[in-house]
Formats: structure tokens, C-alpha cells, sequence
């Protein structure tokens, strides 16, 4: 375990061997499951000699990590939640990020987590014992030491076999485009949004039910602050919809007997604001962007829909890997162009290449 700035630093220049562009496998883990604000907790990292991990808790100062990186070619599995971590940590993302997952499933994986792909590449059973396990303890336990190595130890290889049958079949620039698509995507997306309230299923809510949405997220985020856990443990998304509606619809609702009396009280306390506010200051439904559906509409996307499956079938992928289907309304209906939507090699899949 890697736990000094100096230790650090030397690491990496050991690891780098004079090398520009040097390359290594990444892992990290985060106490999501455990804290109020989500911090990163560990950095598995392997290049071809060996593997080690990085305690980010300890070390007073990455930079030497973010330095290595901005140069490096760097090899994850599901890099998008560990690419939003690194963003977070040093407001830049690895100079090339390869991802095993989108390659495997280029490749036709219909399973692609880690532990199917280890399997299938090196018939070995990854444990799973820690994925819900508290990174932000220490010390960490040996089963936790091997299930984080692990996470990267086979990374390095098993790209290597996944760009070899890439270019065996013609899908390496797919693969390339791809995962340069997916490292833009961390960049662009914006994590500041102010209405973080509106949560996935908000939309079929009137005006009443977003007014008390609001007010029971602002009083759950309240509590799970105070609290230092994460919000869904004092509630679930699920439960604030349906309470939500019900009290929308002026229904009773019952709140779980295990609820402390004073958190009872201060959700009562927001709910009573959330009535008292004018109704001038209470959240709007967002605008609709729902277009007319006709046979026309239909028509156009069942046709998109058999060209992308009979495509699909030739080259023993999925589907939606092409064209996921709202990519395929939003085309039929006008309202976005194929080179907003879709990368060069899906395009020239579906026969709309420039």
C-alpha cells in the first residue's frame, strides 16, 4: 500500500522507465455505500511488472498521479464511474483511457463485468466478496487487498488479446472512436446542475407533486448530511415519488416506524413549507419534447429498427451497441442529425455515413 507523496513519486517513475507515453491498468474504489459526500478511497494500479495499491487518504498529494496520467495510456473495465472520480480529483482525465468493457462487447460479449471477462480469458473466478465492502477503513482485510488487486492484475493482458481480435475483425478505429467518445462524455457532463431534485420518474408528476418532491429531496439530502450516509438510506428515490404523489392526491401517507421522532418532525416541518410556498414560486413541469407519434413515425423507426438488428446479427454484436432505439425515434422524428447522435462507425453500420 502506497501511502507517502515521495513513495509515490518514486513508484511512478520506476513504473514509467523513461517512457513519454507509458501505460498501466486503473481500478478505483469509493465509500459510496458508506458516506454522506463520496470521496475516492483507493487506486489499484498495475503496469507489466507489477501491482500495487495507492492510498489516497494518506497521501497528502496526488499531483505526481496527475502528472503520470496526463501522459499515459491507461487500461479500466466500466471506466465511466472511474473517469468521473478522476475528473473529481484532478479536474483532468488520463491522455488516452482504453475500456476493456466496450472491447469485449465490440467483440460480441453478451456478458462483459469483469469477473465474466476474466473467465472467459483466463478461466479463472474472480471473488466478489467486497464489492459492497467500506474502502474507507483501514486496514483493509486481506480478502479486500486480493479482491482490489485483482481488479486491475488481468487488465493489461486481457487488452492485449481484445485489440488483437479488434483488428482481426476490422473493429479496432470502432473501438478507438469509441472509447473516445465515452472519455468526451465524462468531460462535457456537467455535474453542477441545481435540480438535482427532479429524479429519474419526476416527469409524470404535476405541479403539487414536484412542489412536496422538492422539499422531501432538500430534507432527505438534510439529513443524510447530518447523518454522514448516503441519501438513499434515509430514503430511496422510489419512496420519495410515492410520497410525493400520494400527498399530491391529498392522501395520508404512513413514514417508516424506525424514523427517529425529531426526523419525523423536521420532515413534517418541510412539508408544511412546501404548502405555505406560493404557488407563483413552486417548480414547473419542464417543457414537453414529446412530438407527434403517427404510423409515418412508426414506420420509419421499425425500418431503422430491422436494418440495425439484421447488422447486428452479421457482425454478432448487440443492437443497441449500433443505435440504442431513442437514438433511433429521435432520427426518425428530425430531430437531431446522425453525426450528433451517432459515432462514424455506427453511421456507416446503419448506412448513413457522411
Amino acid at each position: 500500500m502506497i501511502d507517502t507523496t515521495e513513495w509515490l513519486t518514486s513508484h511512478l517513475e520506476t513504473s514509467r522507465k523513461g517512457s513519454a507515453s507509458p501505460v498501466c491498468a486503473i481500478d478505483t474504489e469509493a465509500d459510496s455505500l458508506h458516506r454522506y459526500r463520496e470521496s475516492l478511497c483507493l487506486i489499484q494500479f498495475a503496469d507489466r511488472e507489477q501491482r500495487v495499491l495507492i492510498d489516497p487518504l494518506a497521501i497528502p498529494d496526488l499531483s505526481p498521479l496527475g502528472e503520470y496520467l496526463s501522459v499515459a495510456t491507461v487500461w479500466m473495465h466500466g471506466a465511466d464511474y472511474d473517469m468521473t472520480m478522476f475528473k473529481r480529483q484532478f479536474g483532468a482525465l488520463p491522455a488516452v483511457v482504453y475500456d476493456t468493457q466496450i472491447g469485449a462487447r465490440l467483440l460480441g460479449a453478451r456478458k462483459f463485468g469483469l469477473g465474466d471477462l476474466v473467465n472467459q480469458y483466463f478461466g479463472i473466478e474472480l471473488c466478489k466478496s467486497s464489492q459492497k465492502a467500506d474502502w474507507g477503513k483501514r486496514p483493509l482485510s486481506d480478502i479486500m487487498v486480493e479482491y482490489a488487486l485483482n481488479d486491475v492484475h488481468y487488465l493489461l493482458d486481457m487488452g492485449d488479446m481484445i485489440v488483437a481480435g479488434l483488428k482481426e475483425k476490422g473493429r479496432y478505429e470502432w473501438f478507438e472512436e469509441s472509447c473516445l467518445a465515452a472519455r468526451q462524455k465524462v468531460l462535457d457532463r456537467d455535474e453542477t446542475r441545481e435540480e438535482n431534485w427532479r429524479v429519474s420518474g419526476s416527469g409524470k408528476l404535476d405541479s403539487s407533486g414536484l412542489n412536496y418532491l422538492q422539499a422531501l429531496w432538500h430534507w432527505r439530502d438534510a439529513e443524510a448530511e447530518a447523518w454522514d450516509r448516503p441519501s438513499f438510506m434515509v430514503a430511496p428515490n422510489r419512496q420519495l415519488l410515492e410520497w410525493s404523489t400520494d400527498l399530491a392526491a391529498a392522501k395520508r401517507i404512513e413514514f417508516p416506524t424506525h424514523y427517529r421522532p425529531d426526523r419525523v418532525k423536521r420532515l413534517h416541518d418541510a412539508l408544511a413549507a412546501a404548502d405555505a410556498l406560493p404557488e407563483a414560486e413552486r417548480p414547473a413541469r419542464p417543457p414537453s419534447k414529446r412530438q407527434k407519434r403517427d404510423r409515418e413515425f412508426e414506420a420509419k423507426v421499425d425500418a431503422m429498427i430491422k436494418t440495425r438488428e439484421q447488422v447486428a446479427a452479421d457482425l454478432d454484436i448487440e443492437g443497441s451497441l449500433i443505435a440504442p432505439r431513442a437514438v433511433l425515434e429521435a432520427l426518425a422524428l428530425g430531430s437531431a442529425e446522425p453525426a450528433e447522435l451517432l459515432l462514424k462507425w455506427q453511421r456507416e453500420c446503419l448506412g448513413m455515413a457522411d
